[in-house]
């Protein structure tokens, strides 16, 4: 799988994030890249954790926002109020 090094990690999903961090940490156990490019993709895979993170935190909060009727029930959902 070919790393997209280029793309803001701000406008990954979730699953492209996850792919990408999980190819920076078998080339890094590898141990064949050189000290630089080791930082370097050290760094990226930092944020690719922290979009990781967030998406699951609002996935996370999406699922407590579900609403259920008298008999446990989901009903509908409520907006997300992420700002």
């Amino acid at each position: 799988m070919a790393e997209n090094t280029h793309a803001d990690v701000t406008t990954l999903t979730f699953e492209k994030a996850l792919a990408e961090l999980e190819s920076i940490v078998q080339r890094l156990e590898r141990g064949d890249v050189p000290l630089e490019e080791s930082v370097a993709i050290y760094e990226r895979g930092k944020a690719l954790e922290r979009r990781c993170q967030e998406l699951l935190s609002q996935a996370e909060a999406r699922v407590e926002k579900i609403t259920l009727d008298a008999s446990g029930k989901p009903t509908g959902t409520e907006p997300l109020d992420v700002g």
